[in-house]
């Protein structure tokens, strides 16, 4: 069965499925809808980027509890993940839109508490969104700063690093601006480099390396190197157990940003099945191909304290050299660089996409609600989301700690945006109707786990990790958390409670007639009831 699209392209049984789902959401169709669930599965699996998450944070990885914890810590953390990514997949299979886990939210709640839930929501994902990109560019930069030192005399200073930080920017915005037509085929060409190429990399490295650790290093080697200038470890100060509970967190900052699998969700076909596969099987397949890349590496250190205090400031490189020799680490490296570029690119994706969904609904201003006629792609909100990544990144030319604490908001809000609709849904579950893809009877058990996993994490992530807690070892994580709580509030009680409502059902408003600009014109039109409540709540 097919139809004739507006354009005179005949349109399948699938795409008509789509587009009514959405429109029954309240949008029409402005993306191209022409990703696969392999494409969807692909932009969040690149956004994970095992080989990102583990190379730029091996580092504090061996400082903060060892081999031991960050082996065994891998397990635990994508095990507790994957209930989060679980109940996430079923709500996006009842509301797949770009908006995500604000719109999740708007949908969900009580019609009285839906507006500030879902503006909580959606300037948390907001922020976290653009942070991550920033911490995979920036990463990127300093992994071409650092592996530039190999074979020449180059010196990395915070300017050259900030410049290549733009320059990498650019050409992701370029890409995202007018190739988005390629992006299907760099989607491909990723899966292969985060599957394929890094685990031929890490097979090469164990294989050729002079010396293996044993099975009891790798696994129950724990080391402490989170004391200062001479100072007590937190394993001293507190306990073993406090330094492998943040040492878990290598594994929670890399195995984050498959939001994206929804926010790509009005851009691919059968998105009520394609979406949630996407979410659930870029966690797995993560999961297996990172644990694997991890161990390689671990199994392949030849000494572990010139690995921790490498001349290179990078452990990775450092066991490439090891193994590989200089020029060989320089290619090895080459390829990494490569796949952590991939993900920074799909990760710019993403965020355009929610920004994009969030200006729809007037939570940003609406000149960006745009969506490019001639290369289908928000153009606005790309170069939106590459200006705030490279605005976050500014800090690094005066403090590095003022950064890392900038960029560790990333997996905070990203996490806290993806718990809010799934506590939500826990609370209210009369709200939720599901759709073709669900837990069941364990969507409850699943939900609370999820929440309570967060909260936990979200607790770790604002400890301090060095000792002692000075100026320069102080976790700045909760004063910039507490910024981002202090604008969301400081913005919604005087102002944006006054005429922001929630997801804007953007074809009965044009029906109307009503300006989707003028803010107490929508209002009134909801207040009034002219607006039909959307298809997310719980119909009949």
């Amino acid at each position: 069965m097919a139809t004739e699209h507006g354009t005179g392209r005949k349109m399948s049984t699938v795409e008509i499925a789509d587009e009514s789902k959405l429109a029954e959401l309240g949008y029409k169709q402005e993306l191209q809808r022409d990703w696969s669930v392999m494409h969807n599965f692909g932009v969040s699996f690149s956004i994970i980027s095992i080989v990102t998450g583990i190379t730029t944070l091996f580092s504090f990885g061996l400082v903060t509890g060892g081999p031991g914890v960050m082996s065994i810590g891998w397990l635990i953390v994508c095990m507790m993940t994957m209930f989060v990514g679980l109940s996430m997949a079923e709500i996006v299979s009842a509301i797949p839109t770009s908006g995500g886990p604000y719109f999740w939210a708007a949908m969900l709640a009580p019609k009285e508490y839906a507006p500030f839930l879902a503006w909580v929501t959606g300037w948390s994902n907001f922020v976290g969104q653009f942070a991550v990109t920033t911490g995979i560019d920036f990463g990127l930069a300093g992994l071409i700063s650092t592996t530039a030192t190999v074979l020449n005399d180059y010196t990395p200073t915070p300017g050259k690093t900030i410049a290549i930080h733009l320059a990498i920017l650019v050409s992701h915005g370029l890409v995202n601006t007018f190739g988005v037509h390629i992006l299907r085929y760099l989607n491909n060409s990723s899966i292969i480099l985060h599957s394929l190429g890094v685990g031929s990399l890490a097979i090469a490295v164990v294989a050729k390396a002079p010396t293996h650790m044993s099975a009891k290093q790798v696994f129950a080697t724990f080391n402490d190197g989170t004391g200062v200038d001479g100072a007590p470890g937190w394993s001293e100060r507190a306990s073993p157990a406090y330094v492998a509970i943040c040492g878990i967190l290598v594994a929670q900052y890399t195995i984050t940003g498959f939001d994206a699998s929804a926010h790509l969700s009005e851009e691919t076909r059968d998105a009520s099945r394609s979406a949630p596969i996407g979410v659930i099987t870029s966690i797995g397949v993560s999961f297996l191909f990172g644990w694997f890349y991890m161990l390689c590496l671990l199994f392949s250190i030849q000494d572990l304290d010139r690995t921790i205090n490498s001349e290179y400031a990078q452990p990775v490189l450092q066991i490439f050299v090891d193994v590989f020799g200089k020029t060989g680490a320089v290619v090895a490296m080459c390829l990494v660089m490569i796949c952590v570029w991939h993900c920074g690119l799909f990760s710019l994706t993403s965020n355009s996409r929610m920004m994009f969904a969030f200006s729809r609904d007037r939570a940003l201003p609406h000149f960006f609600d745009h969506v490019d006629k001639r290369f289908h792609s928000p153009t606005r909100t790309i170069w939106l989301a590459a200006t705030l990544a490279f605005i976050l990144a500014l800090p690094s030319l005066g403090s590095a700690v003022a950064f890392s604490a900038a960029t560790s908001i990333a997996t905070i809000g990203l996490y806290v945006s993806y718990t809010i609709p799934i506590l939500i849904a826990v609370i209210w579950p009369a709200n939720f109707k599901r759709g073709v893809w669900t837990l069941g009877k364990f969507s409850r058990p699943c939900g609370i786990i999820a929440c309570l996993w967060v909260t936990f994490i979200t607790i770790v992530f604002c400890l301090p990790t060095l000792n002692p807690v000075g100026e320069q070892t102080l976790n700045y994580t909760p004063v910039a958390v507490g910024i981002v709580a202090f604008f969301i509030a400081a913005s919604w009680f005087p102002w944006a409670r006054k005429w922001f409502t929630g997801p804007v059902r953007q074809i009965e408003l044009e029906r109307l007639g009503i300006d989707i600009d003028d803010p107490e014109a929508v209002a009134e039109a909801e207040a009034k009831g002219m607006v039909p409540e959307a298809a997310g709540k719980k119909m009949d």
